[in-house]
């Protein structure tokens, strides 16, 4: 089907936001747990910790031994045993003795206190100590983190470091997470070559194979990509290849907004194309569809509206298909310039923000990746408002808020 009326933004985000997805399940070690989505919740399989430890080096001691000790009434103890992290000690502490003791070491029986060793000075296992201490000073008692049963993670938690820490704390080695999933990227167009030594004539560089690379990463999910000529056929066979082994497919090129373009035929004849052309500026030629329940994101050829469209259209798709759910984060600035635009499109304007100002960039076309290079945000202008005015405030989408 041949679509000639752009669809506004919102309405092609519904239409996309529609096509089911499939949410599948993998185990994996914690050694590759960062940056992944959990499946499951997670609960402690034992105590943090398991025993009353040190939380220093210094002396355990009954706490008693020290009241009214000070740098001019130190309290006299004598040491009888020694304490490495990993070890214990078989020594029952009586009142006026001490055991030398490092952090992360269990407390020794009869002791109920640790001496940090600056307040301290031993000489021939005859120890003096400078401080008052009360019962449980520096020890970190058993449980302190967690009990064994206690829920530490619910599912749906996306892993940082801290995170993983915990879950290996808590006893466990392997965990269920939401699988990566695998997007096939074709970049097309007969004028592109991919490195300059290929450079002859009217060829060009294909920035997009390694922007697009980037992009998909910057989902988390996972990209194979490949480059065909304006060829229908070979099209057709490179997304029938992808939809064999990838759980989505993006296009770059052939998407202009006329009969005849090579990717959106293509889509049209093998399953159904929804969207063909949208309401936003850059990116109008941008085109989605359906083949066999494998969604399908055709983007412009030209590297800005590529770029643009991702992430307008494609990020949150590829982040919801890891049970990643992000909204955009906007927020206001005052425009540094006024701001032409059209009613009936939403334009992406890309800008620098500087403190509570943001400035339109002057270079704003479609292929002038320097744009992207230089901004740091878009100024967002609805399909209902002509332009902005200087001082107006505007909504301003950061590009670091797309970020996982």
């Amino acid at each position: 089907m041949f679509i000639s009326e752009l669809i506004p933004v919102k309405d092609a985000l519904k239409i996309i936001d529609n096509i089911e997805i499939k949410l599948d399940i993998e185990r994996i070690p914690l050694e590759e747990a960062y940056n992944r989505v959990l499946a499951e919740d997670i609960k402690a399989l034992l105590d943090s910790p398991s025993f009353d430890r040190s939380a220093m080096d210094g002396y355990a001691v009954q706490a008693e031994d020290t009241f009214g000790s000070s740098e001019t009434s130190p309290a006299y103890l004598k040491v009888v045993d020694r304490i490495c992290a990993g070890d214990t000690s078989k020594i029952v502490l009586k009142q006026g003795e001490a055991i030398k003791i490092a952090t992360g070491a269990p407390i020794p029986e009869g002791a109920n206190a640790v001496v940090m060793e600056e307040y301290t000075y031993e000489e021939n296992n005859d120890l003096e100590v400078s401080k008052t201490l009360f019962p449980g000073e520096n020890v970190a008692p058993f449980g302190e983190d967690f009990k064994k049963g206690d829920e530490l993670l619910k599912s749906g938690k996306l892993l940082r470091p801290q995170d993983i820490g915990i879950i290996t704390s808590a006893g466990h080695d392997t965990i269920n997470v939401f699988k990566k999933p695998k997007i096939g990227v074709i970049t097309t167009g007969n004028e592109l070559v991919m490195s300059k030594s290929e450079i002859k004539g009217a060829k060009i560089i294909n920035s997009n194979y390694y922007t697009l690379k980037a992009l998909v990463e910057s989902t988390l999910a996972v990209p194979e990509l490949t480059h065909c000529v304006d060829d229908a056929q070979k099209v057709k066979e490179q997304i029938e290849t992808f939809l064999e082994s990838c759980d989505a497919v993006i296009t770059t090129g052939g998407t202009a907004i006329s009969k005849g373009d090579v990717v959106v035929d293509v889509v049209d004849k093998m399953g159904e194309v929804l969207i063909h052309g949208a309401g936003i500026r850059p990116g109008k030629p941008f085109g989605f569809g359906v083949i066999n329940g494998t969604p399908i994101f055709m983007l412009s050829g030209y590297p800005v509206a590529s770029m643009v469209q991702f992430d307008i259209f494609t990020r949150n798709y590829l982040l919801k298909m890891q049970n990643i759910h992000k909204e955009f984060s906007i927020i206001k600035k005052t425009a540094s310039r006024k701001i032409a635009s059209t009613l009936g499109r939403t334009d992406y304007v890309r800008a620098k923000t500087e403190g509570n100002l943001v400035h339109p960039l002057k270079i704003d076309g479609s292929g002038i990746i320097r744009s992207m290079v230089e901004s740091d945000c878009y100024i967002l202008i609805e399909e209902n408002v002509e332009g902005i005015n200087e001082g107006e405030e505007c909504d301003v989408l950061l590009y670091d808020s797309l970020k996982v």
